[in-house]
């Protein structure tokens, strides 16, 4: 049986985050990353640091500075690249 994320252990024998809080933004940003890589073990990492409406907002802001960042990129609007991104038609 797997251990949860905030009881696994590292080579030091202490938990790997268990001494250090994480922000909704470094949550979002690892949980997305671990979303993109089929990462299993890494999301449900990610998942324990924040509350799910902590890491909800973290996901939400990503998504957000993501689009604008590709948008100004492609000199697109974040509407056309967010419709693009989810394979939608344009508007």
């Amino acid at each position: 049986m797997r251990l949860p994320a905030s009881e696994r252990k590292n080579g030091s024998g202490q938990g790997r985050h268990d001494h250090r809080q994480h922000n909704i933004f470094e949550a979002a940003a690892a949980y997305v990353a671990a979303c993109a890589e089929d990462d299993q073990e890494r999301i449900d990492e990610a998942e324990s640091w924040v509350s799910p409406e902590a890491l909800s907002f973290g996901v939400g802001e990503l998504a957000c500075r993501a689009v604008i960042a590709l948008a100004r990129e492609r000199n697109e609007s974040p509407q056309t690249v967010a419709r693009s991104l989810l394979g939608l038609p344009a508007a």
